[in-house]
């Protein structure tokens, strides 16, 4: 699930640089310095492998690893060039093993030792609120989640509007995203109107045009409401995407621009596109699978409010299940070109530092963007994000570029073999219109009961090389409903009503077995076959041919128990020990094995039967490349090489309604 061999003589460095772009070099501002950082020193020297990676895969029945590690666009150079599905010898197949990285070993604690105790510890977390003499049961979770602190931050920013980079050295809102919650929700058409001229380029006749203009995707499977966090996405390009060939602001070009940057990326550009874009950006290339410079990308991720469909009296602004509260706001932007072509995955360089400020909460992510965060303090309060936190960031928007001329320092990259040009959402943006709004969580639908299960208003669109729907191509291989392979107790009780025998299945569903491996095994196997029945009975829909809200998102009460556990998270500004927080620790994290697949602690004690997995075995050979990675095996034999493009034509089809 992670693999590179530790690189000898890169250390912890000091030596500052500044990022001298043309886009910066056109700005009276300070440039944008960081420092090279030693991501040994981090809090988490991990924090790029998420606690996903970390899970049992139950002898290689769930297979969640070939959402994120593949081969297909790198292989294609389709704006991706970390093949991790076994093209490259030098990462290996991701799928294949639990190959997690070694920084300093043996000096220090190398990546196999599971770093996230938040996700693995819930208990711990727990002592760590209580020591601060809070008690969550006391917290009014619905009001937390419908207080706005996004606006707050905003008003921080300093600088116009209209730059992406505000100058201010120093100042820990420089990159905040020039997105004003005021202006939002998006109109129907989705860009982002203001009342205010100083917060837009030109008026259309509606409003001022701030740039901005929101995405409406299908979410990947950590990011439904099911699993405590929905997002919002917004775009914007530089004002000359604005332009017409006259130089006029014109808003028909601008549109006509964004629709060809989603063609690009989501791999449908059509025959007869131009070379380069429109009007007065005729001087920037259409590259498939790439953003032009000076991209722009906003990103708040919301806690869930499951009454916010963006009805009439329906709490809050936001549509798609977004609570007004927001965890974090994260923000890209594209100041180096990248080229899937130019470099490999032997560029890469396990060790070298991570290139970020300590001050203004940005992160070079070693592929051509500037990442930068800001997430809440222990009060609720934004704040901007540490390099150790950025850094989390890396592991998922990232790709392999060559070593720049930086007094021979490498940048820290990671990335997955999924994104296109670093990003996931907009390749992945509904077709046609409807792609262009706020993201509604695949048209969430409040329910009308408080305990009641939301509706969805899309069906399942067509993934193009899987010939199938997103969502039961997730639900046939991760046999779970999000990347940690669980299945919350709401979706328990949706499947053991549909799936009996008395139904046509071939068995009723089966609750987990738990006292022996070959009974957790087979359990999970036949959870995996009942799902493929499911699926292809199309019973994954609901009558109308929607996806089953049961599978996307939560019941109230489980909506404010999932808030709950996060803030604890926020109480103790924990972040560096993970963000994804379980009432108790999932099974999937706890030891089912044989002893034809067993495997032992790194010291050499042998694991109990359910025990939680804590650490696996590593190379121990010193004259090996890979001393230190970790050599366990996931068992997972079948594994898709999964490509994140919809069908466009099919998912139209599907979709019509």
């Amino acid at each position: 699930m992670h693999r590179n061999p530790n690189r000898s003589g890169l250390l912890a460095a000091t030596a500052m640089i500044a990022l001298t772009t043309a886009a910066l070099a056109e700005q009276d501002t300070a440039p944008l310095i960081g420092s090279y950082l030693s991501r040994a020193q981090f809090p988490n020297p991990y924090a790029h492998i998420p606690a996903q990676c970390y899970i049992e895969t139950a002898g290689g029945t769930q297979n969640p690893c070939q959402v994120c590690h593949t081969d297909g666009l790198a292989n294609r150079r389709f704006g991706n060039n970390a093949p991790q599905g076994g093209a490259s010898p030098y990462i290996g197949d991701l799928t294949a093993d639990y190959a997690f990285a070694a920084l300093r070993h043996p000096f220090q604690a190398n990546g196999s030792i599971n770093p996230w105790e938040n996700t693995l510890f819930p208990e711990k977390l727990r002592a760590a609120v209580a020591a601060t003499g809070q008690t969550p049961a006391d917290w009014d979770m619905t009001e937390w989640v419908r207080q706005d602190n996004w606006s707050a931050a905003a008003a921080r920013r300093p600088g116009a509007a209209t730059d992406w980079d505000s100058g201010a050295k120093d100042d820990p809102f420089r990159l905040f995203p020039a997105l004003s919650p005021a202006d939002l929700p998006a109109d129907a058409d989705g860009f982002v109107r203001s009342d205010r001229d100083e917060a837009g380029f030109f008026h259309d006749g509606t409003g001022w045009i701030t740039g901005w203009r929101a995405v409406n995707f299908v979410p990947h499977g950590i990011f439904t409401p099911l699993t405590g966090s929905v997002s919002g996405i917004y775009i914007r390009l530089p004002d000359r995407f604005m332009r017409n060939a006259a130089g006029q602001f014109d808003l028909a070009t601008y549109a006509a621009n964004l629709d060809l940057v989603a063609a690009a990326v989501s791999d449908h550009l059509p025959k007869d596109a131009p070379a380069t874009y429109l009007g007065a950006a005729a001087d920037a290339p259409v590259q498939p699978g790439l953003y032009p410079l000076g991209t722009e990308f906003a990103h708040p991720l919301h806690y869930v409010d499951v009454q916010a469909d963006g009805r009439d009296g329906a709490p809050g602004r936001f549509p798609g299940a977004r609570a007004d509260r927001v965890k974090e706001i994260r923000y890209m932007y594209k100041v180096r070109r990248f080229d899937p072509e130019y470099a490999g995955p032997e560029i890469k360089e396990e060790a070298a530092p991570a290139y970020a400020s300590r001050t203004e909460g940005w992160i070079d992510n070693g592929a051509g963007w500037i990442l930068a965060g800001w997430i809440e303090d222990a009060q609720g309060a934004l704040r901007a994000q540490t390099p150790s936190e950025l850094t989390q960031c890396v592991g998922c928007h990232s790709g392999h570029e060559p070593k720049r001329e930086t007094g021979g320092w490498g940048t820290f990259q990671s990335g997955v073999g999924v994104t296109i040009d670093s990003t996931w959402a907009l390749p992945r943006h509904l077709p046609g219109a409807l792609g262009w709004g706020e993201n509604t969580a695949m048209g969430y639908q409040a329910p009308a009961q408080a305990q009641g299960i939301g509706q969805a208003a899309y069906t399942d669109p067509i993934n193009r090389a899987m010939a199938k729907g997103e969502f039961a191509h997730f639900l046939e291989h991760v046999v779970g409903v999000s990347l940690y392979g669980d299945m919350p107790a709401s979706v328990e009780a949706f499947l053991a009503d549909i799936v009996r025998t008395q139904n046509g299945y071939s068995a009723d569903w089966p609750g987990l077995e738990t006292t022996t491996a070959d009974g957790y095994v087979a359990t999970q196997r036949l959870r995996s076959q009942l799902l493929r029945e499911l699926t292809a009975k199309g019973q994954h829909l609901d009558a109308k041919g929607h996806v089953a809200g049961a599978l996307l998102f939560p019941p109230q009460q489980a909506a404010l128990e999932a808030a709950q556990r996060y803030r604890m998270v926020v109480a103790t500004q924990r972040y560096d020990l993970g963000k994804d927080v379980f009432g108790e620790t999932p099974v999937t994290f706890r030891y089912f094995r044989g002893p034809e697949t067993a495997f032992a602690h790194q010291d050499g004690r042998p694991y109990a039967m359910g025990e939680i997995v804590v650490d696996r075995p590593i190379d121990q050979d010193r004259t090996s490349l890979t001393w230190g990675i970790g050599v366990a095996a996931t068992e997972i034999t079948d594994s898709p090489d999964y490509q994140p493009i919809l069908d466009y034509l099919a998912t139209q089809a599907v979709s019509a309604d």
